[in-house]
């Protein structure tokens, strides 16, 4: 079966000029060309901040840039037939569509409400501040300039657990409303992590499960997506992706892919979720992430060999979405984590060569972010050629060395001149010996990240010796490899 390589196709601070939706279109055949063949688009329906809106602060998900409400018709991305239209283009080039699912929280109301409530400690919500009082809270979500199309639900307090402001004493906290509970399976963090942002959605309440599940059936006849990307998992009650996806999955008559965010460091707390979820789903790969970060930044002092310890990759590599930067962690934003330049060849070959995980290419590290004057990855679309066509066969893993370290793919005869080598160091340059497969005795392979001039000859006995260069990452593929990726990249 083919490599699947999925791409994030948007960054933070992409222009508010509603073309990102054409761009997806248009540019839809050169994305299968380079060997995309899964793309993750950004929150598609309306949001607080109108066309200015990234899609996360969710104000109203019937409208996908079709009526006037928050100052415009359009989104951040463009209208909702032309949403449509990149859905299509991208099916039509055999490329599958995830859409991305916000559900924990709604932001933008309408109107507000007098409830009762209690204020939470921030830092341990699940101990009260004082006594119960009465509070202003934006939760009535009316729609006005949708006027009841598609859907008639109409939000309110009673669909909420809490929020984080008081209109009426003009005051930030942590609400939690009278006779509302968060979450009891839910990520521990700050005591309980239920409550993240806006208005949140109360997911133990009948209505809520309901409406939610009707919106998520009409998405699904609306829009016909392949998959999704689950936004904020560990902030929503464990059972509730369960079962949605379930139902979602009952509704299509169809397998749909699903990737939640997680967002821990604790390998832990993720295959406590998978399991809870029946592994229903894969996760994106926090805890690697944050490992690229660490060898980046540690002036060749981490250890290289144990960088799978403790990873979603090593344990579960079925159920992992690995990745190197997302718009959460690009400079600017509230994770930033961004793995530093000199070191992303070095990841990205790891994410995408290897044959645990499924990768996530970021589009700011693909296209580069203009924001902040940053490039796209040197040798990263080449990688993304190499893995569809040659990162196949048998994995031998070298990870054996403090610093440098790499893997062979002995190739696959399903797919011509396959078979891989990849050597890496976080420090100075180094040679490893690795096994190629006796099958290629004979062959040369060249370093197709361009870093290393001349040919390996694997010997008799399959094995080879690669060389890589200080902080670098040498990709050795076989002659007629390396030829075609020349005029193909």
């Amino acid at each position: 079966m083919d490599n699947v390589t999925m791409m994030q196709y948007f960054e933070w601070y992409l222009p508010e000029n509603g073309t990102l939706w054409k761009r997806c279109s248009t540019r839809a055949e050169s994305l299968k060309k380079a060997g995309i063949n899964m793309v993750w688009l950004p929150p598609a329906y309306k949001g607080a901040a109108g066309s200015g809106s990234v899609g996360y602060d969710v104000y109203d998900v019937y409208d996908l840039g079709e009526f006037d409400q928050k100052g415009s018709a359009r989104t951040k991305y463009g209208t909702k037939d032309e949403y449509l239209e990149a859905v299509r283009a991208l099916q039509n080039q055999g490329i599958q569509v995830l859409a991305d699912i916000v559900l924990n929280h709604r932001m933008g109301a309408d109107g507000t409400e007098t409830v009762m409530a209690e204020e939470c400690l921030n830092t341990d919500r699940n101990k009260d501040i004082g006594e119960e009082r009465q509070i202003t809270a934006w939760t009535r979500f009316d729609f006005p300039g949708r006027a009841g199309k598609y859907s008639a639900f109409r939000w309110n307090a009673s669909h909420f657990s809490g929020t984080d402001w008081d209109e009426g004493a003009k005051r930030k906290g942590i609400f939690r409303f009278a006779g509302k509970n968060w979450e009891r399976k839910i990520d521990d963090e700050n005591g309980n992590y239920d409550y993240l942002m806006g208005a949140d959605l109360d997911t133990d309440q009948p209505e809520v499960v309901k409406e939610t599940a009707d919106w998520g059936k009409w998405y699904l006849d609306t829009v016909h997506m392949d998959g999704f990307r689950l936004d904020a998992v560990k902030h929503i009650g464990f059972d509730f992706y369960r079962e949605w996806l379930k139902c979602m999955r009952a509704h299509a008559g169809r397998d749909l892919f699903a990737v939640g965010e997680y967002w821990s460091r604790d390998l832990k707390k993720l295959t406590e979720y998978l399991e809870v979820l029946e592994h229903s789903l894969s996760l994106f790969d926090v805890p690697l992430h944050f490992h690229f970060l660490e060898a980046a930044a540690s002036n060749g002092n981490y250890d290289m060999s144990r960088l799978y310890e403790n990873t979603l990759t090593g344990t579960d590599p079925e159920h992992a979405v690995t990745f190197v930067d997302n718009h959460d962690t690009q400079p600017g934003q509230a994770l930033y984590s961004f793995i530093p330049a000199w070191f992303k060849p070095a990841a990205y070959a790891l994410i995408l060569l290897r044959a645990a995980g499924t990768p996530c290419v970021f589009y700011g590290d693909y296209y580069g972010i203009a924001r902040d004057g940053i490039g796209a990855v040197p040798g990263l679309a080449r990688f993304i050629k190499i893995r569809e066509k040659y990162a196949y066969g048998k994995e031998n893993l070298y990870f054996d060395h403090p610093s440098v370290v790499g893997f062979t793919r002995e190739g696959d005869t399903d797919y011509p001149d396959s078979g891989i080598a990849v050597l890496l160091t976080d420090s100075t340059a180094g040679k490893k010996r690795m096994y190629m497969g006796i099958q290629h005795a004979g062959k040369h392979m060249a370093d197709a990240a361009g870093r290393i001039s001349g040919t390996v000859t694997v010997g008799t006995d399959g094995w080879a010796e690669f060389c890589v260069g200080d902080g670098s990452v040498s990709v050795w593929v076989f002659e007629n490899a390396w030829k075609t990726l020349c005029i193909e990249t």
